[in-house]
């Protein structure tokens, strides 16, 4: 009873058995009910006609209509028979002394040739020319035994195999059923993290069982996308991070091998620039990865998006050749964390002029119940293809894994990271030349 077959099994036989029972007991007692209803018609017509021969004169001394399971008499005054059916002998009436008017019903019992039956008999009283008489119609109770006694012995072995049958039936569908899942329960327990490309068997049958192997296939694909995710991340960070550090350890061996003739400003300024590097790497990385364990949204407060475009834009034109055009930014209050926020708008304007040939253009404002924030630039675009890969982390253009740009793959990653915690989120537009990355904000107070 460990299994979900035994379980599943025994509830049908159990449920199936009790319900056949109730049902064949209720079978049994209607039968009887019909039965009986159907000799009470019968016995009071012959009742009737009994009574009105009785009246007309033409009552015989042997009543032969009485069926061999029937009883008949015709008793005058005083008990004296009058008239009797053939199985009973002449020994007196069989009913009661005083039956009324009205046909009544008592269960008696009455002698039947050499035997005694239990009759239902009905009875009545009528006047005649001769006098009163009291008219006994009757049919034995054993007919309607014998025929429930028959219907009973017929459910006491039809009812058990019909159980039975059932059963086994469940049994072998259950376990048929159970096979696939216990071969896709098997497959899955021999999955190891190396062997994530495998899938579990599927079945051209589209029913729950197919379905649930079909879902079993998409997680395992999800999985395995995760995983090779989590893998490319780790080398990705691991490259980006060993860049600088070994950079730095060869600046501090030759330092060590000048035995005294090392600027030590400049190699300090060296190091601080490597080590600011790894700082904001290391705070990038760490922002996913609070970000992937399910940190709580910010607090969110007024916030002018528009002052942050100015500013950011200001702060970085001494840093690079293109031109920053903000005519378009005008009033975008949102409602967020102010440093998360800063960061989206720094990220997307250093990436676009990083990629500007010469001008990156930035728009603002209110659509509706939205902020809307355009970010353009005149360079090179983004295939169509790429449009997504681009907010993956690490993702960058060009296959080559060189810095030379200043770009760590994870700057438009943690752009849409903050852009979906604010309830909005950050697309490419392919359209037109260039890159443009749309913005889109919940409006704040």
């Amino acid at each position: 009873m460990r299994t979900l077959r035994s379980r599943t099994t025994a509830l049908v036989v159990l449920v199936t058995g009790l319900t056949l029972a109730a049902g064949g007991w209720a079978l049994v007692l209607t039968l009887q009910a019909r039965i009986t209803a159907t000799n009470d018609r019968v016995d009071q017509a012959r009742l009737r006609e009994l009574v009105a021969a009785a009246r007309a004169g033409d009552l015989t001394a042997t009543i032969t209509d009485v069926g061999d399971e029937g009883v008949a008499q015709v008793v005058a005054p005083g008990g004296r028979v009058l008239a009797r059916s053939s199985n009973i002998p002449d020994a007196g009436r069989i009913g009661t002394a005083s039956p009324g008017p009205r046909p009544t019903v008592a269960t008696v019992t009455a002698p039947d040739d050499d035997e005694t039956e239990r009759y239902r008999l009905w009875a009545v009283s009528a006047p005649t020319p001769d006098g009163p008489v009291t008219a006994y119609v009757g049919t034995s109770e054993e007919s309607v035994h014998e025929a429930s006694r028959t219907l009973t012995r017929a459910l006491m072995l039809g009812v058990p195999l019909v159980t039975a049958l059932l059963g086994l039936a469940t049994w072998l569908i259950l376990g048929r059923a159970l096979r696939r899942v216990d071969a896709i329960r098997s497959e899955v327990d021999s999955i190891t993290e190396a062997e994530l490309h495998r899938r579990v068997p599927t079945s051209p049958v589209d029913d729950e069982i197919g379905r649930l192997a079909t879902t079993m296939n998409g997680m395992l694909a999800r999985l395995e996308a995760s995983s090779a995710r989590q893998r490319d991340f780790v080398a990705d960070a691991s490259h980006d991070l060993q860049g600088p550090l070994a950079a730095q350890r060869a600046q501090l061996e030759v330092a060590l091998a000048s035995s005294g003739a090392v600027d030590v400003p400049v190699l300090a300024r060296d190091l601080l620039a490597g080590t600011s590097d790894m700082e904001r790497l290391v705070r990038d990385l760490l922002f996913l990865a609070t970000d992937d364990g399910g940190a709580p949204p910010p607090a969110h407060v007024p916030v002018d998006l528009d002052d942050l475009l100015l500013e950011e834009a200001a702060r970085l034109r001494p840093a690079t050749d293109v031109r920053l055009e903000v005519a378009g930014v005008s009033a975008a209050p949102v409602r967020g964390d102010a440093g998360e926020l800063r960061r989206l708008v720094r990220n997307v304007l250093e990436n676009a002029a990083r990629y500007a040939a010469t001008t990156v253009r930035v728009a603002a404002g209110v659509e509706g119940d939205r902020v809307r924030v355009e970010v353009t630039d005149d360079g090179p675009g983004v295939p169509a293809e790429d449009a997504e890969l681009i907010f993956e982390r690490f993702h960058r253009g060009d296959a080559s894994r060189s810095r030379d740009d200043g770009g760590s793959g994870l700057g438009l990653a943690i752009a849409r990271t903050v852009a979906r915690r604010h309830g909005g989120d950050l697309t490419l537009d392919p359209t037109g030349t260039g890159a443009r990355f749309v913005l889109l904000l919940p409006v704040g107070a």
